[in-house]
């Protein structure tokens, strides 16, 4: 008992550490000279694309229909997705790939080489002022991270219909396809409705609904450890002695052991790797550590963040929205019934306070 009350005091002790860095780092980054109110975070620059160029799309909707992991709403989401920007955003069928797995022809299937291959026609030849859109509605999930670019030492990743024979896609080969070689001036929109979806697209910046930054990827590491000891102290609270242990445990793995020594070098390292001239937004479903919900709404099975997003975009004539208000408002719309919390990253830092276009 002793040992336990110890264990338990060391971790309150070092959360409160944790919690008073973030308070003293956030204090710097607030007002000056008089308190104009005006924040001092890194400088933002403005989204050079205007959407007026060509306009390409890739759905993906899998629903693993008759398999142990079957989903119910992911191909209602590309078909209601689909659909909507058809209809309001100058989005069109013949210039779209459309994946899902009620299809007879297997070039429609979303296998891992079919999604890859969309993915380079999506990107292929893009110019400025180009509009790309990829949305993607099914499994995501994680795998051991073999270059050493994740915080928590785990790739995420989506998981194809042949994912048991030709394996996942992560989110390095996601960047390296999607992000890496587009130009300025193109903008790529991603929804990715699906589990542990935060940093799929390994974007390094994401933001909060005030358009500031939230976290960056040097940053993931200290924040993932919070998110554990909060998970533990709930579990011992509720009467789960072992998995407040396990939780802490990992939280404190993360918190205590000893960086590499060039860590920080590292972390700036992928910043500058992940970074990207395009203009690249990513809206996912969920945190890195969050599962996102196969719902039924209204009737119909759908995903939580397509339906949020339809919804919000359609009462609001979508036109008339910044990025950090549609942000704010799916939130707001999830917050009843889900536990999930929808993100919103780019590939460099801009100003999301800019009205909304696709």
């Amino acid at each position: 008992m002793s040992f336990l009350r110890g264990f338990t005091d060391k971790i309150k002790d070092k959360v409160g550490d944790v919690i008073a860095d973030m308070v003293d780092e956030k204090r710097g980054h607030g007002q000056e000279g008089g308190g104009d109110g005006e924040s001092s975070m890194a400088p933002t620059e403005r989204l050079t694309s205007n959407c007026t160029g060509r306009k390409k799309a890739l759905f993906v909707g899998i629903n693993y229909k008759g398999t142990k992991a079957e989903l119910r709403g992911c191909i209602n989401d590309v078909h209601n997705i689909s659909s909507y920007l058809f209809g309001n955003w100058g989005f069109s069928r013949q210039n779209s790939v459309i994946l899902t797995d009620d299809q007879s022809d297997p070039n429609a299937l979303p296998t891992k080489n079919n999604i890859l291959a969309a993915m380079q026609w999506l990107v292929r030849d893009a110019q400025p002022n180009d509009s790309l859109l990829f949305h993607y509605s099914g499994h995501g999930s994680k795998q051991k991270d073999e270059d050493g670019d994740e915080a928590d030492g785990h790739d995420e990743t989506i998981v194809p219909l042949d994912y048991e024979k030709a394996g996942q896609i992560t989110d390095d080969t996601l960047h390296e396809v999607l992000v890496k070689n587009l130009p300025a001036g193109v903008r790529l929109t991603c929804i990715m409705d699906c589990c542990h979806s935060g940093t799929i697209i390994d974007l390094p910046f994401v933001y909060n609904v005030k358009g500031e930054i939230e976290m960056t990827l040097s940053k993931r590491r200290t924040g993932e450890a919070i998110d554990l000891l909060k998970q533990a102290g709930m579990a011992y609270s509720s009467g789960d002695k072992m998995g407040a242990l396990m939780s802490a445990a990992q939280g404190m793995k993360l918190l205590f052991k000893p960086p590499p020594p060039q860590q920080s070098e590292e972390a700036l390292k992928v910043q500058r790797e992940k970074a990207s001239a395009a203009d690249i937004l990513s809206f996912s479903g969920c945190r890195d550590d969050q599962t996102s919900a196969d719902a039924q709404i209204g009737g119909q099975f759908t995903g939580a963040l397509s339906h949020a997003l339809i919804q919000t975009l359609s009462q609001s004539n979508g036109h008339d929205l910044t990025f950090t208000q549609l942000l704010e408002s799916v939130r707001d719309i999830l917050k009843n019934g889900y536990s999930q919390i929808p993100q919103m990253s780019s590939g460099r830092l801009v100003d999301l306070n800019s009205r909304f276009c696709l």
